[in-house]
């Protein structure tokens, strides 16, 4: 199979349609970002990694960091997250207070925004918000093999002075005794993880160990359990776009999360990690064009978790 052509001519058949879509601009920071740019990057195990168009620039990758917070939350909470997160869909909004009010303070899973506060919560443990972030870093650089991995200032202030809405649910969740540090400790860490800035092929490459049981397959680093890996895996596919999941995995049948910076993270177990950026967003906040290339190239290659063959209408 010729990875190169299909992500090159995946790219190229999408690429009038550049600029489609809405752009998150409730952050101010990503509302400046060119609605034009458009990136595809797929690695291999064989550390191959096959890009096209704007691969190599830097976006925010917002929520997609809620997966590796996941990851390393996991590893130091155990099973013992469950008990402050659920792993069911949501079918709300990403953001909604309703749900998180009416089931008395537990998430419904660590990707809508309540959930995701929880995750970090966790990590963060007795650390302090500086030191988590650093955590963090240290293990994204490992994860993507690059040191070059940071993140934006701006978008992290952009981010917290437009907040309002994730700080009424961290308070609500204090207010229940489901967070374990104070809540602007707890927000600080969440806004510049979400500030976080990788391109497609260091996100691509920082996956990989989603898509192998837990280990890179390149520096055959473990970086979290078998188990754990698969179980990240089952939330990206039922909850990675929130209200929009159902669809996701009807249209592209990978595990993926989705970020309002316009990249989608997807994961094809045995196979290879994904990342795409195009800032416009559909309405459930997923790249319109991101899902389409996704969709496009789970046809060109027949890859599916729900199927080993061919994928067909």
């Amino acid at each position: 199979m010729d990875l190169h052509a299909i992500v090159s001519e995946t790219w190229a058949s999408l690429a009038d349609e550049r600029g489609s879509g809405n752009p998150a601009r409730y952050i101010p920071a990503l509302a400046l970002v060119d609605p034009a740019k458009f990136g595809i990057a797929l690695a291999t195990p064989d550390g191959e990694v096959y890009c096209a168009g704007d691969a190599d620039e830097a976006f925010s990758i917002q929520s997609i960091s809620k997966v590796f917070a996941l990851s390393l939350a996991l590893e130091r909470e155990g099973a013992a997250l469950w008990d402050a997160v659920g792993r069911e869909p949501s079918g709300d909004p990403f953001n909604s207070i309703v749900q998180l009010e009416r089931e008395k303070g537990i998430p419904r899973n660590p990707f809508i925004n309540s959930g995701a506060i929880v995750t970090t919560d966790r990590f963060i443990g007795e650390r302090s918000p500086d030191q988590s972030v650093e955590d963090l870093l240290v293990r994204l650089r490992r994860m993507g093999r690059d040191e070059k991995i940071g993140f934006n200032e701006e978008v992290a202030r952009s981010e917290s002075e437009t907040g309002s809405r994730n700080r009424s649910l961290a308070y609500f969740l204090a207010d229940f005794g489901r967070l374990i540090n104070p809540v602007e400790d707890v927000l600080s860490v969440y806004f510049r993880q979400c500030a976080l800035t990788m391109s497609c092929r260091q996100l691509a490459k920082s996956a990989l160990f989603l898509a192998f049981d837990g280990t890179d397959p390149v520096t055959g680093q473990q970086m979290c359990s078998a188990s754990r890996a698969r179980r990240i895996n089952a939330l990206m596919l039922l909850c990675g776009h929130y209200d929009n999941s159902g669809q996701f995995a009807f249209e592209v049948g990978f595990p993926g999360k989705s970020g309002v910076g316009g990249g989608i993270l997807a994961s094809v177990p045995g196979r290879a990690a994904i990342a795409v950026w195009s800032p416009g967003l559909n309405r459930a906040g997923t790249s319109l064009l991101g899902a389409k290339a996704l969709s496009e190239i789970a046809l060109r290659t027949g890859w599916s978790v729900f199927s080993g063959g061919r994928a067909s209408s």
